[in-house]
């Protein structure tokens, strides 16, 4: 054994770990894992703020399928970052999050910065812990591990006393990484779950969760194919199906095809795989009637998530990306009679026809271009507010690892997830779409992209307001506008502030123009001025 401080001991096992990158913003309560990093080739991706940190980390896990790490320090870095935390546990993204701690001399005496971390993140991530002995550190690396990426991935907070992990100690060899462990689907429950979906009448298949993979996706087309039923994907999982393939139906998200969620009302069987049947996909538990005779059958890594809020009549406790095999075989012998796979195909095309909206740039307009336009493979990204809608109805996802946004709604998202999108596919175009609320919550990130060479392309929908509150004020509260109208810097001045490109758009030459110069490299802001009687997809303000 040689003799090593709690910071090397961590780095070495994030090594071991095979972890490329890690994103932080410093701080001297984890002075020693710094000085680890510097030994290992694992890239420190500094951020500006721990809440965009928090946000690349998760979008790195999402895009690249393993954990995302982040480092923050004490107190206003833990609580900061808390932000991303929650996305990660609402996407059940892995995603193993460091925090420094107060020395263990004086815990619980209230001092700089102390935070109860357990008490502080128990409710909102997997699992929390804090490393009390240096000689320890490896194995609760190994373990936050494990926990993020088990049963349904989530976040993981590992507190680091500083005197433990600045203490210096004879290190212990590293243990082997235990295996990974892989989903049994028995014989006799896809039998079962098979029988239903043969014999049902409108079966519909829905994809969701977040284990999954461009093979799963292309699985789970072909189950639907040889079904003849159309297949779904719950909200911001639109790159999970090819959105060309002739039995997507679309996405069962905020904003959705009506006629979709009265397909789902309407169906007598449902194969969930993956997804489940929460408040987003079944429009506040309206669609589906618990008592009602719709057969369901679900796939779920976790048994926690089955049967959560309807009954499964099969219930399979697998990955999906196991269980989508023994779905085909036992498939073989299907005919692919149409079971209203037409019919769901036909109101998912009428549904992308584009709705006029007010104004001479109309998003309507600028997504079904960049749909046209862009290569298959562009990661686009997002963050919350209606301006997203847009994406969501009109874009079409060709590829899995193509969608970067926050099912938890979280605004300022796109922008961080953009730059960790770059990062971890230097040689694909990322395009963040992000509304003028939504960007200015993390816009300082644009330094990080910068400082990296992320070149990426920021389309803002500008319309001077939080668009989505201001169109609910306007339902419950019309006439009576009041906390929802919004100040914009000159993001073209912006730009150039930050060693890009700045193109202020007002009218659609002039969008097509500058996606194109865009596409050719370098940081782009693409302002929209958008005509601010504009609401939503479907709803302005009378003129």
């Amino acid at each position: 054994m040689a003799k090593a401080h709690g910071g090397k001991i961590l780095a070495d096992h994030l090594h071991r770990q095979r972890v490329a990158r890690v994103f932080s913003v410093p701080g001297e309560s984890f002075l020693a894992a710094l000085d680890g990093l510097y030994d290992r080739s694992i890239a420190n991706i500094v951020c500006r703020q721990e809440g965009g940190a928090a946000m690349m980390a998760e979008a790195h896990a999402k895009l690249t399928g393993q954990p995302g790490v982040l480092f923050v320090t004490r107190g206003p870095g833990a609580t900061n970052a808390s932000s991303g935390l929650h996305v990660a546990m609402h996407d059940a993204t892995p995603l193993v999050c460091f925090v420094g701690q107060v020395p263990l001399a004086h815990r619980d005496r209230g001092v700089f910065q102390e935070v109860n971390y357990r008490a502080l993140f128990g409710p909102l991530v997997k699992w929390v812990a804090e490393v009390e002995r240096t000689d320890r550190i490896g194995e609760y690396v190994d373990r936050a591990f494990a926990v993020a990426q088990s049963g349904r991935p989530g976040p993981v907070v590992l507190a680091l006393p500083e005197d433990v992990l600045s203490a210096v100690i004879d290190a212990p060899d590293a243990a082997p990484l235990p295996a990974t462990p892989t989903s049994a689907v028995a014989p006799e429950t896809v039998a079962q779950a098979v029988e239903i979906l043969k014999t049902a009448q409108r079966p519909l298949i829905i994809c969701g969760g977040s284990q999954w993979d461009a093979d799963t996706g292309q699985a789970a087309a072909e189950i639907a194919r040889r079904l003849g039923a159309p297949v779904a994907v719950t909200f911001r999982r639109q790159d999970y199906v090819d959105n060309d393939h002739t039995n997507y139906a679309g996405d069962l998200g905020v904003g959705m095809n009506p006629a979709l969620g009265a397909r789902l009302s309407d169906a007598d069987a449902v194969l969930l795989l993956g997804a489940e049947l929460n408040d987003v996909t079944t429009r506040e538990f309206t669609l589906l009637d618990p008592a009602a005779p719709t057969r369901i059958v679900q796939v779920a890594p976790d048994g926690d998530a089955l049967s959560k809020h309807y009954p499964a009549e099969v219930a399979i406790i697998a990955d999906p990306r196991d269980a989508v095999g023994a779905l085909l075989a036992a498939l073989a012998d299907a005919d692919g009679e149409d079971r209203g796979a037409k019919d769901a195909r036909a109101a998912y095309e009428s549904w992308q026809a584009p709705q006029a909206t007010p104004g001479a740039v109309r998003m309507e307009e600028v997504v079904t271009h960049m749909a046209r336009t862009l290569p298959h493979q562009t990661i686009v990204t997002n963050g919350a507010g209606n301006y997203a809608a847009f994406l969501h109805r009109y874009y079409r996802f060709r590829q899995f690892g193509t969608q970067a946004a926050p099912t938890s709604g979280s605004m300022g998202y796109g922008l961080p997830a953009a730059v960790a999108a770059k990062l971890a596919h230097p040689d694909r175009p990322v395009v963040c779409l992000a509304g003028d609320g939504c960007l200015q919550m993390t816009i300082q990130e644009l330094s990080t992209a910068r400082q990296y060479g992320a070149d990426i392309i920021v389309v803002i929908a500008n319309n001077g307001r939080y668009g989505t509150i201001r169109m609910h004020q306007e339902k419950h509260y019309p006439g009576r506008v009041s906390g929802t109208e919004l100040f914009n810097p000159d993001y073209v001045a912006l730009a150039g502030a930050y060693g890009g490109t700045g193109h202020l758009v007002q009218d659609m030459a002039a969008f097509e123009a500058a996606l194109t110069a865009g596409l050719q490299g370098g940081l782009h802001l693409i302002e929209l001025r958008l005509d601010r009687q504009m609401l939503s997809t479907t709803a302005s303000l009378p003129g």
